[in-house]
């Protein structure tokens, strides 16, 4: 059995708006899905595939197209909505920014999606972002 894997946002955007990280999100994705997402992340996703449009980086049809693709892959269970035990994740990412923040300069934002995979339990953690990924190995998440 697969090891249960959450994606980051930086992740997911990459298989949905075409960026410069699409080409490895998309060579990646076979090996790691499915995974886990949140409402949080389902939330940040979806908005920022609409902050992709305020961008001028995707058109409104382009954004139609992804988010259609997005609950495609959510119907098919590419993607598991995972709800998630908030006081636990809080837990986990107090611990977190305690002991990370100030060496790291972690942001809240990445710092609950860390705290997320851990309390999803998930043996995996994916993101395009380098402080991100340093935090959840040092969390103890396999990140490669």
């Amino acid at each position: 059995m697969a090891v249960p894997v959450y994606a980051d946002t930086s992740f997911l955007v990459s298989l949905y708006v075409q960026d410069a990280n699409s080409a490895r999100a998309a060579s990646e994705a076979p090996r790691l899905l499915p995974a886990f997402l949140t409402p949080l992340t389902e939330h940040e996703l979806r908005n920022a595939i609409r902050l992709c449009v305020f961008r001028r980086q995707i058109t409104t049809m382009q954004r139609e197209k992804a988010l259609h693709d997005l609950e495609s892959d959510m119907a098919a269970g590419v993607l598991h909505i995972a709800p998630l035990d908030w006081p636990k994740a809080l837990k986990y990412a107090e611990a977190l920014g305690r002991r990370h923040t100030e060496a790291l300069g972690a942001r809240g934002m990445d710092i609950l999606h860390v705290a997320s995979a851990l309390a999803l339990r998930t043996g995996r953690f994916v993101t395009f972002d380098e402080r991100q990924r340093e935090l959840a190995r040092l969390a103890g998440l396999d990140t490669k």
